[in-house]
């Protein structure tokens, strides 16, 4: 991994690799963000950074034998650490599940829990990191370098560490050989035991743009830049949010349906037929209802700037897009706020277990009176 193929976070990859060039690497490097923020590819690239002979550019090279080792996970000097399940025995550490380790890296540009999970296949336990996976890190990471002139240790959701672990890891730690690295990449950092964090030097690595995220799912999708702004502007920076919008476009054009014909029943006034559309919706699962709503917001508020006439504003598919032409006049600053309100306080009352029908057809005959002012 390349820093080049980190997503966003320049600055952070700027400072981490003035510490590399400067042989001032903290002992303990804390990576943290909100999940969906990749994180583990900038550990990765960081490790290979440290390791090769001949930067480039102001990155690793890629070519030389360092690099071509942490491309192949053989780096002899470069250790993983994440949390597993004990299906393979009762003393197991991280090593045992190495192959799916390495399928996960390879598989999931971003990384993403729940797909973790399934690789482990044992969906009755939660993954931990064991005491015996500590002792195993101490085993590895007392012995000398061996191709470097440091040993790394990366470890994926230290939050995952039991406590006895991470009082174990803890004195490794506070005093290391003087060869030693840890980078700790986290989703949660509250989560990881104060003792462990007060000895690590943290960098908070921020959401990328809404462009960003477009650009990555043009990249591994194959998609129009215009619709994959439209999935990317949603997630709001969660990269696996986009993924998931992605791979659930069924769901997105029902979504698109069922808000055109909600628009359209409301702006006729067809009460009857309104209530058949309530009922649909609340026949959804709960949070599938919620997810339309906040579909529903989005769109409301994506046709109001529609009518601005400026394109870099907007984020809507192609098939979004043809609606609003006709639709977002209708759409304007008598009614949006209203609109919006309604649509939001439904979510709310669903999502408190009122009765979804009830609250769906008063909603129906709210929006067909804003839809007319």
């Amino acid at each position: 991994m390349k820093f080049s193929e980190v997503l966003g976070n320049e600055q952070a990859i700027a400072q981490i690799r003035r510490m590399i060039d400067a042989d001032r690497l903290p002992h303990a490097l804390l990576l943290y963000g909100e999940p969906g923020v990749p994180k583990l590819g900038l550990a990765m690239a960081a490790a290979q950074y440290l390791h090769c002979k001949n930067h480039v550019d102001g990155d690793s090279c890629s070519v030389c034998p360092m690099c071509r080792q942490h491309q192949t996970f053989n780096q002899v000097d470069t250790h993983y650490s994440y949390p597993y399940t004990d299906r393979k025995g009762n003393n197991c550490d991280a090593n045992d599940y190495i192959d799916e380790w390495h399928e996960f890296v390879t598989q999931y540009p971003v990384e993403d829990y729940q797909a973790w999970l399934g690789l482990l296949k044992n969906e009755n336990k939660q993954p931990q990191i064991f005491v015996r996976e500590a002792d195993s890190i101490i085993r590895k990471m007392t012995l000398s370098a061996y191709t470097a002139k440091y040993k790394i240790l990366i470890m994926w959701l230290p939050e995952k560490l039991k406590e006895e672990a991470a009082n174990k890891l803890l004195k490794l730690i506070e005093e290391p050989y003087d060869d030693c690295k840890f980078i700790l990449v986290s989703d949660n950092e509250k989560g990881i035991l104060g003792t462990i964090l007060s000895r690590c030097q943290r960098i908070e690595l921020r959401k990328p743009s809404t462009p960003m995220v477009a650009q990555y799912l043009c990249d591994r999708y194959g998609m129009d830049m215009q619709n994959a702004l439209a999935l990317a502007a949603p997630a709001d920076g969660n990269i696996l949010m986009a993924e998931h919008l992605v791979q659930t476009g069924s769901e997105f054009h029902e979504f698109r349906e069922r808000f055109i014909e909600l628009m359209r029943l409301s702006y006729q006034h067809d009460l009857p037929k309104l209530k058949i559309w309530s009922e649909a919706i609340a026949e959804m699962k709960r949070e599938k209802a919620r997810r339309f709503l906040d579909y529903a917001v989005r769109q409301v508020r994506e046709n109001f700037i529609y009518n601005l006439h400026n394109p870099a504003l907007n984020y809507l598919t192609r098939e979004e897009e043809a609606f609003s032409t006709r639709f977002s006049p209708f759409i304007n600053e008598r009614n949006v706020e209203g609109i919006v309100a309604e649509l939001e306080r439904a979510n709310r009352d669903i999502a408190g277990n009122a009765n979804a029908k009830l609250v769906l057809f008063d909603l129906t005959i709210r929006l067909s009176i804003l839809i007319r002012k």
